[in-house]
């Protein structure tokens, strides 16, 4: 598990990086590249075996529920075609379903870095 976090790590710091700066042109940039900001440090930690569950567990916390602050308005209004059928924002709430699911992803891969610290130091 540890050398798959790590490499994992490695690859998703650097999509983590990526989405903070596509975040330059958003109407609300800081808040949106601060948590992918957030989620590549977690990686970076993990690649340096520093991460603590604590820092993974409130980062996924956060995403989660700040996803599904989202997902209530956007459920049954935004088809997952619709998301991926061009790079373009086409309206409002394709962007706030694309930013929804960032923030499943930054959770998806903090839970990942969460397990790996929790079975790590269960071993130690």
């Amino acid at each position: 598990m540890q050398k798959f976090a790590r490499a994992g790590s490695f690859l998703m710091a650097a999509v983590f990086v990526y989405a903070a700066a596509l975040q330059y042109n958003d109407p609300d940039p800081l808040r949106w590249a601060a948590i992918y900001l957030a989620a590549a440090a977690a990686c970076v930690l993990c690649i340096a075996s520093r991460l603590s569950w604590q820092v993974a567990g409130v980062i996924a916390l956060i995403a989660l529920v700040w996803a599904g602050a989202l997902a209530a308005r956007l459920v049954g209004h935004v088809s997952l075609l619709q998301m991926f059928d061009t790079w373009k924002m086409t309206n409002a709430a394709v962007e706030e379903a694309r930013e929804m699911f960032g923030l499943l992803i930054i959770a998806a891969w903090m839970g990942v870095l969460l397990v790996g610290t929790l079975r790590r130091r269960a071993a130690a």
